[in-house]
């Protein structure tokens, strides 16, 4: 019983002693912030995700997968991109389990309205933020993304009607 109770005061003390932040996502960006942080504000449909790399988390040991989505822009309320074009967005998989650090995933078939960044270099965009990706207009149709590197899940085109 002694050594229980010895446990639950070191278990205790070691919560908190841990710093508040490492237990939860920082706080959302205002409709405001994201607009004025964001290089592009736009309705997109996803068109792929691939997977462009599989890395072990440092503190987990686990195997992550980091992507690429092609996104198809619908209609834009902010940036340089224009509608029927394209731009790719890249993220990274986080540990099963953790609250933060935080990731956006895009899923093939959705149209979602997003806030993006472009990253240094040009290429390619990342989500403003953790909450710059509304609810989607068109849900998924494909929820499940590739893990090994170079598999690639690509949205079922509709015919127009």
């Amino acid at each position: 019983m002694r050594r229980c109770l010895s446990f639950f005061r070191i278990f205790t003390a070691i919560i908190l002693a841990a710093p508040a932040t490492a237990f939860a996502l920082p706080a959302p960006m205002s409709e405001q912030e994201l607009l004025e942080k964001s290089d592009v504000v736009a309705l997109v449909r996803v068109l792929s995700v691939a997977c462009t790399s599989v890395t072990k988390d440092e503190q987990t040991g686990e195997e992550l997968p980091g992507y690429l989505a092609t996104l198809q822009i619908l209609e834009v309320k902010k940036g340089d991109v224009k509608p029927g074009g394209e731009v790719f967005v890249t993220w990274r998989a986080i540990p099963t389990g953790i609250v933060g650090p935080w990731a956006v995933y895009y899923y093939p078939g959705e149209e979602v309205w997003t806030h993006l960044t472009k990253r240094s270099g040009g290429a390619s965009y990342a989500t403003t933020w953790w909450n710059a990706k509304g609810d989607p207009v068109e849900k998924a149709q494909i929820t499940e993304l590739p893990t090994k590197v170079g598999d690639t899940v690509t949205v079922i085109t509709k015919p127009k009607e």
